[in-house]
């Protein structure tokens, strides 16, 4: 199973809205057949394992990261190819969360196929922690931060400087990581003073780019700011507010922006959602990060850690988070811990999002 959750993120920013899902087919303890789900529309991770092992699938172990489909969408059920196979037991980490596509495993039953659900579920949900968001709930996207700290949790130097606090092998990473993501977000302050391009310039390019998102509650950003003279090459957004200036708001819209303008942040985080936005990685500064997290409304932290020191003058990660008894504190989940490079990257969820059993 780990393995196939390995294979899984293979189709990181490729198969979106589809979930990231892999596959290893097992005869007699060995591996004959192995695959992922490469392209949105293209064949599931069973359909290649499968082919990946050809005659040897039969009476083979199909272990998956995600229960097979039973439904036929951009491609026929994962389940009529694993019985047409003659694979005899399916292991699969978790449930699938989608009404459509789940039911898969009484399929199997009914025909007979052994089936075992529940190995690794944890970190099967934490894969797809987004996938199961969208389909478990509706009132707004998936919401990831992402911070680069020094040690002592400073996001810039008491002169403001912030490029570069983290490492080249984080940089390269945190460009991979916004091929997954819908939308890609700053405040205000941070798309004037870095003044940043919010596109992915990596190892992968997504199938769909992702939208940049600007929560800027005055809507001040001008026509020479990159995200702005940018917009009719790359989706932009503004999220404003009912007080925004109307010229202002009316400037970004003859320059291609796309501006909202709700009475919250929650509320503005729905209509994203409504216009299409399933998950959003949010890149700063510490005043949205902060408000973000003071309203419950972060479901992820990518924390990269660097080895510096900048000391009590420099500027705070989480500027006016309230305090709170230890025992009251939330405990978040770790998902995963890693070097890269000289830095330490910290990924934590709020909560587990799991589907039913």
């Amino acid at each position: 199973m780990r393995r196939a959750l390995e294979l899984a993120l293979g189709g990181w920013g490729r198969v979106a809205p589809n979930p990231l899902v892999g596959a290893v087919v097992l005869q007699h303890g060995t591996v004959v057949g192995e695959g992922y789900h490469a392209e949105y529309g293209g064949d599931h991770a069973e359909v290649v394992a499968l082919k990946a092992a050809g005659a040897a699938a039969r009476g083979a172990t199909l272990v998956v990261s995600l229960e097979p489909c039973a439904h036929h969408g951009k491609t026929p059920p994962c389940t009529e190819a694993i019985l047409a196979a003659g694979s005899t037991r399916v292991v699969a980490a978790i449930r699938d969360p989608d009404p459509e596509a789940r039911g898969g495993l009484e399929v199997l039953r009914r025909a007979g196929v052994d089936v075992v659900l529940g190995p690794m579920q944890q970190e099967a949900a934490a894969l797809n922690a987004p996938f199961f968001f969208a389909r478990l709930r509706s009132e707004r996207p998936f919401v990831a931060l992402k911070l680069a700290t020094s040690v002592d949790g400073r996001i810039a130097d008491a002169a403001g400087r912030s490029q570069w606090v983290s490492g080249e092998a984080a940089r390269d990473y945190v460009h991979w990581l916004r091929a997954g993501f819908d939308a890609i977000a700053v405040g205000g302050t941070t798309a004037l003073t870095d003044n940043p391009q919010l596109t992915v310039r990596g190892s992968v390019t997504p199938r769909r780019p992702p939208v940049r998102v600007v929560f800027d509650r005055r809507a001040m950003l001008n026509p020479g700011v990159t995200l702005v003279r940018t917009a009719r090459q790359v989706p932009t957004w503004v999220v404003a507010s009912l007080e925004a200036p109307v010229p202002s708001v009316t400037a970004l819209e003859q320059n291609a922006v796309r501006v909202f303008r709700p009475a919250s942040l929650a509320a503005g985080l729905g209509q994203l959602r409504e216009a299409g936005i399933q998950s959003l990685l949010c890149e700063g500064g510490g005043a949205l990060g902060t408000k973000l997290l003071v309203d419950g409304l972060v479901d992820r932290l990518y924390w990269v850690q660097s080895p510096v020191w900048l000391g009590e003058d420099a500027v705070p990660a989480f500027p006016g988070v309230p305090g709170r008894p230890l025992a009251e504190a939330p405990r978040w989940v770790p998902v995963e811990r890693r070097a890269m490079g000289l830095d330490t990257l910290l990924v934590l969820d709020k909560q587990p999002c799991l589907p039913g059993s």
